[in-house]
């Protein structure tokens, strides 16, 4: 995955978990991973779509993790972010005369499934909160 959403919110998720005190900026989440607060807000919005991050707005608002770090696995942050094509998409269509580009996409097809379903299976061995006693 190349587009950089897993990193970014992975970095959001493990701030929020850091969170003691109440609700967190995405002022403070963007100053951290060094973007622009309109991209941590987009971000935000679609982890709180799936159900992993809390939001309130107005002046005392922010952000906060749905559920405890230890309930949430790291492939729970990878399936709200992952991308259509899990290792790219080809360009051009092969050509359909040519053995083997007659195939090509099916057998690539199962391989990218398979790939991205032992993505999954690690990812999903490690809690955010494991993934958070890194910092420690």
């Amino acid at each position: 995955m190349s587009n950089g959403r897993f990193a970014i919110s992975v970095h959001i998720m493990t701030l929020l978990a850091g969170q003691t005190d109440g609700w967190c900026s995405s002022e403070y989440l963007s100053g951290s991973i060094n973007i622009n607060p309109v991209l941590v807000r987009k971000e935000l919005i679609n982890l709180r779509n799936h159900g992993l991050v809390l939001s309130k707005e107005g002046k005392s608002g922010g952000s906060a993790l749905a559920k405890p770090a230890t309930s949430i696995a790291m492939s729970d942050i990878y399936e709200a972010v992952r991308p259509e094509h899990f290792l790219g998409k080809s360009a051009n269509e092969p050509n359909p005369n040519c053995p083997v580009g007659k195939q090509i996409n099916q057998h690539l097809e199962d391989l990218y499934k398979e790939s991205e379903r032992a993505l999954i299976t690690s990812l999903g061995k490690m809690t955010l909160a494991e993934f958070c006693q890194k910092f420690s």
